[in-house]
Parts: structure tokens; C-alpha cells; sequence
């Protein structure tokens, strides 16, 4: 019987990098090139971040308002996300007080057009400020929150904030790909002389999960094998809708544009060239391995049609696009973006509209998967809260 079960958890796990071959007129699946990367694991290990210890504070009674401190924070963008996480901070503050002790105070948001209206309410307490430097320059701020998106500009507000001794927290997925390395240098900098300034990005993977967190706490003491799963909410929606209701790629990404899935340009999301970002981070987190963002092979979902899945179905499965990344022996460390055939009796089968999930393979833990929304205001917001 433990043979028979390590032979079918193998056959998923072959199954789960196959993808669909996307020819015109007899769809074939076939198993995708693969770079390896020679980067050596030696002396390589994840960079794990200290947590705050604020969480596991307890209540205290709440104490007269000039007796409590106050948190101040500086927003760079007044958007979904920007509002969302105003709307979380003023529906929890008595909750937020009693549990930090704090006064949580936006004290400036930061946005492009001053007079365009919000869909949230701004506290009365809050300035619109259109330049970047009021909140930089502002000694009194605490905590600055990127969520404006960007490499240029949110790249030189992420480093100015820490190198003016400011915590700052970002839900820029694009930004932490391509200069984490950078910021933990600038941190290492301002920290040396016994400063606590801190940097968080919880929100720049998968939305709302605390992937994130994850695996910066809960793998110290396991060894990663294999990450694998759906990690653009967008493109999950689409080939959902594909699947399950036979729609057209053009109608399945009308609907999603309708719905706020994908952006004015959805290149990024689906070209998989979003995905391929989130499993870069993943990877460095999990293993402990900075690799060149376009080594990773990447393959969209723009050539897929009603036919691939109907190939899919009489198969028994279906078609996700799938980040992976495998370590396939000592110091070598395979990955990927494509569509992929997953069967039926997959965990990633089952993950349907804008949802996303991750699964990780592990020596100690076996494997965890973790699902949930991966975009959106409020379960972006409540990790950049959090």
C-alpha cells in the first residue's frame, strides 16, 4: 500500500509539469525545457526576517487619549489598495489600540491628483499631499506604505524611507523582484548601528495569503523541495471561465476586465510574466537563491483555446497556469511559468475563479497548501496591515 501511494503522489507530481502543447489542430501533452540553475546552494541560506513581537502583545484597558502613542503613517497611493487599508485601520482603531497600545494615525496620502474624489472616506485628520517628499521629509512619520506600484518612483520612496530610519511596508511585487537584494543591503546599512528599521511585503505575493510569513517562520527547520501553484488571480478567473463554462479566451479576458481582474494592459498577467515575479520571490524565500528574473522559463495563456480544454477534460483533468520550482538535486534548482494539465484528484484542481493557492513540498511538513484570494482591496490591504 506505501508503494502504491508513493507511486500515484509521483505520478501527480509528473502530471501537475505537464502542460498542454498548443498546436491548431491536435493538442498534445508533452513535458516543457526547463532551465536548471547552477547556482551552488552552498553557504546559501534564506534570509529570514525578525518578526515583531507586537501581535503577541496582550489587550491592555484602554488608557485617556493624551496618555497613548501614536503610529503615523505616511501612504504612497490613494487607490484600491490605499483605501482599503484606511477603511481596515479606521473600522479596527479601538481594536488596534487596545492591542498595541498605539494610536494608528494616517497622517498623509500620498497620490497623483488631489482633487479626484475617493471611494473612501479620508479622516479628518489625513492630508492629500501630491508630493513625494512631504511624507519623506516628514520626521514625525513612522511607517511608510507603498502600494502606488512601479520600479522607478516606489523604488526611490522605498529607499529614501529606510534610509531615513522609516519602517515601511509595500504590496509591490514587481519592486521586491527586482531590488530585494538592494533593500536588504540599505537595511543591513541603517540597522547597524542597533536601529530596528524594519521592511514588509506580505501583500506583494498572492494577496491575502500569508505565504509571505510563512515561509519566513514556519520552514527555519525544513528543507523546501517543491513549490508549486496558482499565482495570478486573473488568469485562474479566465481559464476557470474557459473550463467550466466553454467561454472564448477573448470573452474570458472581456469578463475579467469587466470585473476588475485585469488591468487596462493584462500583458503582464496573461503573459505569466506576473506569476514568474511571485515564484522568483518564492524562490529566494524558500531556498535561498537570487536568479535572474528571465531565466525562468515563462509561458502565457494566450494561445490556449476552447479545444485544449475539451482535450483536458477527456483526459479527466483541466488547464491551470502554474508557477513551479523544484530543487533537482544538490545545488540545482529548476523552474517555470505555463499552463499545465492538472488531474482531477490534484489539490490545485478544484482552485477556481480568482483564487489562488500554493502548494509546498518539504521533508519535515510533507506538504501544506494554502488558498485564498490572491488580489483585491480588502485581502491585499489586510496583509499590508497585518
Amino acid at each position: 500500500e506505501k508503494k502504491e501511494k508513493k507511486e500515484k503522489e509521483s505520478t501527480i507530481m509528473i502530471n501537475r509539469r505537464l502542460f498542454v502543447a498548443l498546436l491548431t489542430a491536435v493538442p498534445l501533452v508533452i513535458v516543457p525545457s526547463c532551465t536548471a540553475f547552477s547556482s551552488s546552494l552552498t553557504g546559501k541560506k534564506p534570509t529570514f526576517l525578525k518578526m515583531s513581537s507586537t501581535a503577541e502583545a496582550p489587550a491592555v484597558p484602554e488608557a485617556p487619549e493624551t496618555a497613548q502613542k501614536s503610529l503615523r503613517l505616511g501612504i504612497f497611493g490613494g487607490g484600491t489598495v490605499g483605501g482599503g487599508i484606511v477603511e481596515i485601520i479606521q473600522q479596527k482603531a479601538k481594536y488596534f489600540n487596545e492591542l498595541t497600545t498605539q494610536n494608528i494615525d494616517v497622517r498623509k496620502i500620498c497620490v497623483r491628483d488631489a482633487s479626484k474624489p475617493r471611494d473612501f472616506t479620508v479622516p479628518s485628520t489625513t492630508e492629500i499631499v501630491t508630493n513625494y517628499d512631504d511624507i519623506l521629509n516628514d520626521d514625525e512619520i513612522d511607517v511608510v506604505v507603498e502600494v502606488m506600484g512601479g520600479t522607478t518612483d516606489a523604488k526611490d520612496i522605498v529607499f529614501s524611507a529606510l534610509r531615513k530610519g522609516k519602517d515601511v511596508v509595500t504590496a509591490n511585487k514587481a519592486l521586491i523582484a527586482a531590488y530585494l537584494p538592494e533593500i536588504e543591503a540599505i537595511l543591513e546599512e541603517v540597522n547597524s548601528d542597533g536601529s530596528r528599521v524594519e521592511f514588509r511585503y506580505e501583500a506583494a505575493v498572492c494577496g491575502g495569503i500569508p505565504v509571505i510569513r510563512s515561509l519566513q517562520s514556519d520552514f527555519v527547520g525544513d528543507e523546501v523541495s517543491m513549490i508549486s501553484g496558482i499565482i495570478n488571480g486573473c488568469t485562474n478567473f479566465m481559464l476557470t471561465a474557459m473550463d467550466r463554462d466553454g467561454k472564448s479566451y477573448d470573452e474570458a479576458l472581456a469578463e475579467a476586465s469587466e470585473l476588475g481582474y485585469a488591468e487596462a494592459d493584462p500583458t503582464l498577467d496573461v503573459g505569466g510574466f506576473d506569476a514568474r515575479s511571485k515564484l522568483k520571490i518564492l524562490m529566494r524565500l524558500a531556498y535561498g537563491i537570487e536568479v535572474d528574473e528571465e531565466e525562468i522559463d515563462c509561458r502565457g495563456i494566450t494561445d490556449l483555446t476552447t479545444v485544449d480544454f475539451d482535450y483536458a477534460k477527456k483526459l479527466g483533468g483541466t488547464i491551470k497556469l502554474l508557477g513551479v520550482a523544484e530543487r533537482v538535486e544538490e545545488g540545482k534548482i529548476a523552474a517555470f511559468v505555463s499552463p499545465c494539465y492538472v488531474t482531477a484528484d490534484d489539490p490545485l484542481f478544484a482552485v477556481i475563479g480568482a483564487t489562488n493557492a500554493i502548494e509546498i513540498l518539504s521533508k519535515n511538513l510533507q506538504s501544506s497548501t494554502y488558498i485564498g484570494q490572491g488580489a483585491g482591496r480588502f485581502p491585499t490591504a489586510n496583509s499590508c496591515i497585518n
